[in-house]
C-alpha cells in the first residue's frame, strides 16, 4: 500500500515546479523594470543636455527652434517611459504576488508531505515495538 506522503509526491513536485517557473518571472520582470528605470535616467540625461543654453557663440534662431524641438521630443519620451514604469511596476507586483502563492502552495505541501512522513515513521517505530514485545513474551519461561 502506498503511504500517504507517497501519494501527495507528484502535486508537491508540480507546485516546486510552478515556484521555480515563478520565481524565473519574476526575475525576468525585476530585469525589464530595471531596464525601463536605465532607459529614463538615458532620457533624463540627454534632456538635461540638450536643455541646457549653448555655449560661447550662440546659435541661430533656426538652430534653437530646432533644439527646443527636439527638448520637446525628449520631454514626451520622459513622460511615455514614466508610463512604461508604472505599468512595469504593477506588471511585478502581479508576477510578485502569483510567486508568493505558488510558494506557499509548494511550502504547504512540504509541510504535510513532512508530517505524513513524521506519521508514518512513527506507526513504523509503534509496530516495530509492538513485534518486539511480543517477542519477548514469547520467550519468557512460562510460569
Amino acid at each position: 500500500m502506498s503511504k500517504r506522503a507517497d501519494r501527495l509526491q507528484p502535486a508537491a513536485d508540480q507546485a516546486k515546479q510552478r515556484s521555480d517557473d515563478a520565481v524565473l518571472k519574476l526575475a525576468e520582470q525585476q530585469q525589464r523594470l530595471a531596464k525601463a528605470e536605465r532607459q529614463l535616467m538615458e532620457l533624463r540625461g540627454y534632456r538635461q543636455e540638450y536643455a541646457s543654453p549653448p555655449g560661447v557663440g550662440g546659435l541661430t534662431a533656426t538652430a534653437l527652434m530646432n533644439r527646443q524641438h527636439f527638448v520637446e521630443r525628449i520631454d514626451r519620451a520622459i513622460d511615455q517611459q514614466v508610463l512604461e514604469i508604472e505599468r512595469q511596476r504593477r506588471l511585478l507586483d502581479q508576477i510578485r504576488g502569483l510567486w508568493r502563492d505558488a510558494h506557499a502552495r509548494e511550502a504547504a505541501l512540504d509541510n504535510v508531505i513532512d508530517r505524513y512522513r513524521e506519521q508514518d515513521r512513527k506507526a513504523e517505530e509503534r509496530r516495530e515495538q509492538n513485534d518486539i514485545d511480543e517477542r519477548m513474551q514469547h520467550r519468557r519461561p512460562a510460569r
